[in-house]
């Protein structure tokens, strides 16, 4: 009966018997997430990852702050998040594979080359694979969001993919001229609307008898999300910033693309994603490479990190008064640190940078609040200059792989490929152990 782990089941192996069986108790402990990515990678050792007994060319200029969490120190520029550290937690011993674009905090894998994603990479991201497993066909809202552009140069590819689960899985994007499309012109009624939407069907009759295929069946699904969003009016209403209290917004000033996060998960949206930088603080503009401190990086730090602090203590917060904290799981993270050693780059390509800290893909930090995770600690170490980690690894696989926790979603699920062939969402399926 046990031979080779074969249970003789209907055909079923063992693993296939207890991986059904996990599926099957898998919980969610959240509804939604809230990715904020900040693009260029961000300095470890200048945030949250200080080494002050580090000899000068390491150390950098800022001085740590305590926390209220014991053991936990960061940087002196981030005195608000100092004061609510035990609502989230701090991974210090985050490892990358090394290329300049999202794509891997977004899927779990790098891209072949930095910023070319369409041509050479097979796995979905993230919030493809929630719209694809949790979005509800007869809810108005898209179960995905993206609220600017994740490149970190405009020239390269988009990174938020769907690959083979559909192009109705790609995120909306509620930009531009498609945001006034959102709600109903006053001289159309909803029973006007639902006409032109029969009418619509009986022109695509004909079409459909033609012609069958996939695209079809895509263009069939934005047909209805559409006519589902229009009708409703819940996203306009979310994405409506004039509709939120104030006093709320002007908390929110400087980071109002957090604020709309914030209502679009309160209003049901599975998976928001946003760029965090403070060279435009218009909504919705894209965020280019802010983080990339090759040059100057203790003066860019010094003008991003208190913009930087007040927007992550200002979203925290508000989601604990709401009640949101168990519902809603925020991540904060870039595509790797910088360079321990500043000027490291000095020698090859000249004094300019001299002040600046380069690419570094040996360490660096995620922060994760909320999501009926275990909040207030500080997880993992580097060494006394932060250039290695010395504790266990954790790579974005595993955050992704926590994030498929709280939402319930097994990450040994697989889809078939272009080829269809059955791919798994994530290799390392471990999640954080220490916040589960």
């Amino acid at each position: 009966m046990l031979q080779i782990g074969s249970l003789g089941l209907g055909g079923l192996g063992l693993a296939d018997v207890l991986r059904l069986q996990a599926r099957a108790e898998a919980k969610p402990t959240a509804k939604s997430v809230i990715m904020i990515c900040l693009p260029g990678g961000p300095s470890h050792i200048d945030m949250y990852d200080m080494k002050p007994e580090a000899p000068a060319e390491f150390r950098g200029e800022f001085a740590p702050i305590a926390t209220n969490v014991p053991g936990l120190d960061i940087c002196e520029l981030m005195p608000l998040q100092a004061q609510i550290a035990d609502k989230f937690s701090l991974i210090r011993s985050m490892t990358f594979l090394g290329r300049h674009d999202p794509y891997e905090l977004l899927s779990g894998y790098p891209s072949a080359q930095t910023g070319q994603i369409r041509s050479a990479e097979k796995w979905p991201v993230f919030g493809s694979v929630v719209s694809k497993l949790r979005h509800d066909a007869a809810a108005a809202l898209p179960p995905y969001v993206n609220l600017n552009d994740m490149r970190v140069v405009p020239e390269t590819d988009d990174p938020e993919v769907p690959r083979y689960l559909g192009a109705q899985h790609a995120p909306f994007r509620p930009s531009g001229p498609g945001l006034a499309n959102l709600r109903l012109p006053e001289s159309v009624t909803a029973e006007r609307l639902a006409k032109r939407q029969s009418l619509l069907a009986q022109f695509d009759q004909t079409r459909r008898a033609a012609e069958s295929g996939r695209e079809f069946s895509v263009l069939d699904e934005f047909e209805r999300q559409a006519f589902g969003m229009i009708s409703s009016g819940g996203v306009y209403r979310a994405l409506d910033l004039e509709r939120e209290d104030p006093q709320v917004r002007a908390r929110f000033e400087g980071c109002p693309d957090l604020l709309t996060a914030r209502r679009l998960v309160e209003a049901g949206v599975s998976v928001v994603t946003v760029s965090l930088g403070f060279l435009s603080k218009t909504p919705g503009r894209p965020i280019y490479g802010v983080w990339d401190t090759h040059a100057d990086n203790f003066s860019h730090m010094r003008k991003l990190l208190p913009d930087y602090d007040l927007a992550i203590s200002t979203l925290l917060t508000d989601l604990y008064e709401r009640g949101l904290d168990q519902d809603v799981l925020v991540v904060v993270w870039g595509e790797f640190g910088r360079t321990p050693r500043i000027g490291d780059e000095a020698r090859a390509l000249g004094s300019k940078y001299a002040e600046g800290r380069g690419h570094w893909w040996e360490a660096g930090f995620t922060l994760l609040a909320g999501g009926g995770l275990k909040m207030g600690q500080v997880i993992g170490a580097t060494d006394a200059r932060a250039e290695r980690v010395k504790t266990k690894p954790y790579t974005p696989q595993n955050i992704l792989a926590t994030i498929y926790h709280v939402l319930g979603i097994d990450p040994a699920s697989t889809f078939p490929d272009f080829q269809g062939r059955p791919v798994y969402l994530l290799d390392d399926r471990e999640p954080v152990k220490e916040l589960v």
